[in-house]
């Protein structure tokens, strides 16, 4: 519809939504963000499919990650980097990193920092949700105000980019293009929202 459309549609399209687990992240608080963003309703275009993870606490965090996952069934594919320390790992083919699976599939990342999370979300991201675990606030601030995506957050599960959960009420759906005004413009029409959410670890139930 998209490609032969003659006229401007509203798409309620693919969530390719990351969690960036940086170097100074509450590990276990990245655990359980990852587990709701994953598995607590995985076929939902607000789930997780990717984790990027500092490559300093990657040893701490990936055995953490794989072992939680397993025990909920979620299949993990990763990067040259990570796999070393998984066990049970696939490799993580080039398509694969803009693919939304919206199944027990997760793909891991390790990245140098938040250079390397910023350009592969700029590059493989949907401009859907994207998140990132930390206790560093100027880490978070640059994430909150450089990732383009309808809803960014700080410590919370992509699984909060929801009409309800925003206080929106019932939504209609979740749009990855960025709308104009038709008729005359003023400041308010040369202006397009993006959520920002700051949370201390919260799940969705």
């Amino acid at each position: 519809m998209q490609q032969e459309a003659r006229v401007p549609v509203l798409a309620h399209a693919k969530g390719v939504n990351h969690l960036y687990v940086d170097e100074k992240a509450d590990l276990s608080m990245a655990l359980r963000l990852a587990l709701n963003g994953k598995t607590q309703r995985p076929a939902v275009c607000n789930a997780l499919e990717a984790v990027l993870v500092h490559e300093k606490v990657a040893e701490a965090f990936l055995p953490l990650l794989e072992r939680a996952m397993r025990e909920k069934g979620v299949e993990l594919r990763a990067c040259p980097k990570a796999l070393p320390l998984l066990k049970e790992a696939v490799p993580a083919q080039e398509e694969e990193w803009d693919r939304e699976y919206l199944d027990l599939i997760l793909r891991v990342k390790v990245v140098s920092g938040l250079e390397e999370a910023l350009a592969h979300i700029a590059r493989y991201g949907s401009r859907h949700t994207e998140a990132i675990c930390t206790e560093d606030p100027k880490a978070a601030w640059r994430f909150l105000e450089e990732v383009d995506a309808s809803l960014v957050l700080w410590n919370a599960s992509t699984r909060f980019n929801d009409g309800f959960e925003l206080g929106l009420g019932a939504e209609i759906g979740i749009s990855t293009s960025k709308l104009h005004a038709y008729g005359p413009m003023g400041p308010m029409e040369l202006t397009t929202l993006k959520w920002v959410a700051l949370g201390e670890g919260q799940e969705r139930g």
